[in-house]
């Protein structure tokens, strides 16, 4: 099985809404760690530098680190669209 390691920092702005960047898309778990520590010393990162853990932080700031297997669907449902 062949996978890759997306990396994103999300920040959650002052009305609850989230800015999330997209960092990058990495071979090895060491490569995006190592990614994240070239990062922490960054302006908004250094603000937010922490690796978010999906199972406990259900909301804020910091980076999340997802592994992908490739040529797979993965979202496979469909989705509401909702009014703004």
């Amino acid at each position: 099985m062949r996978t890759v390691f997306i990396l994103q920092h999300v920040h959650v702005l002052p009305d609850g809404e989230e800015d999330v960047k997209l960092i990058g898309v990495y071979r090895t778990h060491e490569a995006a760690y190592a990614a994240i520590e070239r990062l922490i010393v960054q302006p908004g990162f250094c603000e937010h530098p922490r690796l978010l853990n999906p199972s406990v932080d259900d909301e804020g700031s910091g980076f999340t680190l997802d592994e992908y297997e490739l040529d797979k669907d993965h979202w496979i449902e469909g989705f509401v669209q909702t009014s703004l």
